[in-house]
C-alpha cells in the first residue's frame, strides 16, 4: 500500500504515473519487450527480447540508503513468504524463476530493467489475499543491478543506478526487519544451494526415478550409454513414453547446459525432453519438462 512506501520512492512513482500514458500493468510489461506478458501476468520476472531481464520491484520493500541510493533485499528462500508462512507450489515456482533470471544477470555482470509496483493491500498479504491487485505499476527508467549474491546469507542485494555503491550493514539490517526477509533458511534448501553440480545431477536423477516410478511407469537410467538422454520412461506394457535429459539446478548453480550428445538427441528423437529439477537435494524439489522447441524458456538455459 502507498502508506508503506518511503515518501521519496512514492514521489518518483507518482511522477511517472501522472506523466506517462495510461497503461494496464500487463501493457507496461508488454511494451518493454515481453511478448507473452498476457500469458504471464502474475510472474515476478520476465525474459524480454534481446535477452533482457525485467523484474518487479515492490516499492513497499524499497529502502533508501546513504546518498539517496535505493536498494532492495531479495531473499534466496523460495519456500517462505516475506514475513513468514509457506508459499504455494505456484508461488514457489515463480520465486525460483525470478531468482534464476536475477542470478543470470549477476553472473553476466549486466543490469536488469524493472517495473516499480505498489499494491492495494498490505504488502505482507500479497501472497495470501486472493483480492490482491496491483495499485500502481510504472516503468523505472534507471537500470538496477545485483550488487551482491550471498548464498551463505540467503540474500541478494539489488541496487538502483550506477555500480560502486552498496548499503551498509546497518542499512541492510534495518531493511531486513522492514521487509520481513528471514535470516535463516530451510536446512534442506541450504544444502541444495551448496551442492556441487555432480551432487545436483545425482539428486535430480534420483528424483526423476522416484517421480515416474511413483506413477507406475518404468524409468531406466541409461546415462552411461551416451545416448543423448539420461532416463527412458516406459509404461507397464513396455511402450516407450519419454527420453529425458535430466538437469539439476539450485540458486547457486542455476545454469543449464546441454552436452553435444543431448543437443543431437533433442533434434532427432521425437520422445526427447529436457527435465529440470530445481532444488533437487531438498524436500522442496520441483520439476518442469520442456520440449526441444521450449527448452530455451528454461531459466538458466545456455544451450
Amino acid at each position: 500500500m502507498d502508506k508503506e512506501v518511503d515518501p521519496r520512492v512514492l514521489a518518483v512513482i507518482d511522477e511517472k504515473r501522472l506523466s506517462g500514458p495510461r497503461l494496464t500493468p500487463v501493457e507496461i510489461v508488454a511494451k518493454m519487450g515481453v511478448f507473452d506478458a498476457r500469458d504471464k501476468p502474475y510472474e515476478y520476472a520476465w525474459l524480454a527480447t534481446g535477452d533482457n531481464v525485467i523484474a518487479t520491484i515492490w516499492a513497499e520493500y524499497v529502502s533508501v540508503g546513504d546518498g539517496d541510493r535505493w536498494f532492495y533485499l531479495e531473499s534466496l528462500d523460495t519456500q517462505q513468504r516475506a514475513g513468514g508462512g509457506t508459499r504455494s507450489p505456484n508461488q514457489v515456482q515463480r520465486a525460483k524463476d525470478r531468482l534464476a533470471l536475477l542470478k543470470k544477470t549477476f553472473d553476466a555482470g549486466t543490469g536488469f530493467r524493472t517495473v516499480l509496483q505498489t499494491n492495494r493491500i498490505a504488502i505482507a498479504e500479497l501472497e495470501t489475499n486472493k483480492s490482491a491487485k496491483v495499485s500502481t505499476r510504472v516503468r523505472d527508467e534507471l537500470e538496477w543491478h545485483v550488487a551482491s549474491w550471498e548464498a551463505e546469507e540467503h540474500l541478494a542485494i539489488l541496487v538502483r543506478g550506477p555500480r560502486g555503491w552498496s548499503p551498509s550493514a546497518a542499512e541492510v539490517q534495518a531493511a531486513r526487519a522492514r521487509g520481513g526477509v528471514p535470516a535463516e533458511i530451510d536446512p534442506g534448501l541450504a544444502a541444495a544451494s551448496q551442492a556441487s553440480q555432480d551432487e545436483l545431477h545425482a539428486a535430480a536423477m534420483a528424483y526423476v526415478v522416484r517421480h515416474f516410478g511413483g506413477y507406475g511407469y518404468k524409468p531406466e537410467d541409461v546415462s552411461a550409454q551416451g545416448l543423448g538422454w539420461d532416463i527412458q520412461v516406459s509404461n507397464a506394457k513396455g511402450a516407450m513414453l519419454l527420453k529425458v535429459a535430466v538437469k539439476g539446478t539450485s540458486t547457486a548453480l542455476p545454469a543449464i547446459e546441454l552436452t553435444e550428445a543431448e543437443r543431437a538427441g533433442s533434434g532427432r528423437d521425437p520422445l526427447w525432453r529436457l527435465l529440470v529439477v530445481a532444488d533437487a537435494p531438498s524436500a522442496a524439489a520441483q520439476h518442469k519438462i520442456y520440449k526441444p522447441t521450449e527448452m530455451a524458456q528454461a531459466p538458466g538455459f545456455k544451450g
